[in-house]
């Protein structure tokens, strides 16, 4: 087997600290895998003043999968857009091709009371957000500011922006969510804004279009208002949600907070070929960084994913994924998902444990 290289972009903020916990992993691991890093983000602004500079994009290209940190500190906020951190993970997603963006939502059962919800919704919780990465508002052009040409308001500025999609974005991403509620149990949400939105209509189209090619899937359409009440409602009665670029960076964050931390969700971002961009979908959280505080666990389960979706390594993925259990189980917390008179354990002591679970089912003692 060739050996598969990862390409590892820790980033700003907590990012190197998370990203260093899942390294330990990695070598506990002991798989036929390399890693490389690189700057990316502020740090790559710093060094050489742009977030995502030629030499971590070459990286990215060749290496099988990325694992990355966060992006992001307040000091950058008055950079022109095009320099900010943020426009790193965006051109990465762009020069990668990556569409498709999935972030499993999972309450685990000694998190329960960590939700927001009662326990009783959220017990065994356990949804998937499929999100299209590439059209909608966020990069549909034209796009800027200008004074206003017409209206009441004409000759006043305004800023204006563009909701797009083309057939071909909305197939390829409501082939991946069906492909995938049939891997799981055959319920697909598809959530829109079709009755204000002709975008939205669209999707709405072609999604029901697409669906007769898996006619073993049960399809719902829901409004994305409704969608985000029913959320908190009952969230049990969801099993895959696919929904567009601006609806999905919404909803995700929405249901993170389900599981009682958003330091427990991790993200997996793929082309149409499974190689892919894996992250933890919090922020690079600047107040925290440095302290030893951080969770590390998204950012763990995002190498699970990696593991799983991108090198092919199912065993591992599933290795990782029971030690996190293990270690949830036997009581570790972080201060983010520690109850009332829990005793909060910090980064590297997080690690430690998962380390320590991997080796007591497979011998492995390294760290």
């Amino acid at each position: 087997m060739t050996t598969k290289k990862i390409a590892v972009l820790a980033g700003d903020g907590i990012g190197p600290e998370i990203v260093a916990q899942a390294l330990r992993v990695v070598d506990a691991l002991e798989l036929d895998v390399t890693t490389e890093e690189a700057l990316v983000g502020g740090a790559a602004y710093d060094a050489y003043g742009h977030p995502l500079p030629p030499e971590t994009l070459a990286l990215a290209k060749v290496a099988d999968a990325v694992l990355f940190g966060a992006v992001g500190d307040w000091k950058y906020d008055k950079l022109e857009r095009r320099l900010r951190p943020e426009q790193a993970i965006l051109g990465l997603r762009k020069e990668l091709g990556l569409f498709a963006n999935l972030r499993p939502a999972i309450c685990y059962p000694e998190l329960t009371a960590a939700s927001s919800l009662k326990p009783e919704l959220v017990a065994g919780l356990d949804i998937l957000i499929i999100r299209e990465l590439t059209g909608d508002i966020y990069f549909g052009q034209p796009r800027g500011r200008r004074a206003a040409p017409d209206g009441a308001f004409a000759g006043a500025d305004e800023a204006f922006d563009t909701m797009r999609y083309t057939r071909p974005e909305i197939e390829r991403i409501a082939h991946v969510a069906f492909r995938a509620a049939r891997g799981r149990n055959k319920r697909l949400t598809s959530v829109d804004k079709a009755n204000v939105l002709e975008t939205f209509q669209f999707w709405k189209d072609v999604v029901t279009e697409v669906h007769a090619e898996y006619p073993d899937v049960t399809l719902d359409h829901l409004y994305v208002d409704n969608a985000a009440m029913q959320l908190v409602r009952a969230p049990k009665s969801f099993d895959v949600i696919v929904t567009g670029n601006m609806f999905g960076d919404i909803l995700s964050d929405e249901a993170a907070m389900l599981t009682g931390s958003i330091g427990m969700l991790p993200s997996a971002s793929l082309d149409s070929s499974g190689k892919g961009l894996y992250e933890p979908s919090h922020g690079s959280a600047p107040d925290i960084a440095g302290r030893d505080v951080a969770n590390p666990l998204a950012t763990i389960l995002s190498l699970a994913m990696l593991l799983r979706y991108s090198l092919d390594h199912a065993d591992a993925a599933n290795r990782v994924e029971a030690a996190v259990r293990e270690v949830l189980a036997s009581g570790h917390r972080t201060a983010d998902i520690a109850g009332s008179g829990e005793r909060a354990i910090g980064t590297r002591t997080m690690g430690d444990a998962v380390v320590a679970a991997l080796g007591r089912t497979t011998g492995i003692t390294k760290a």
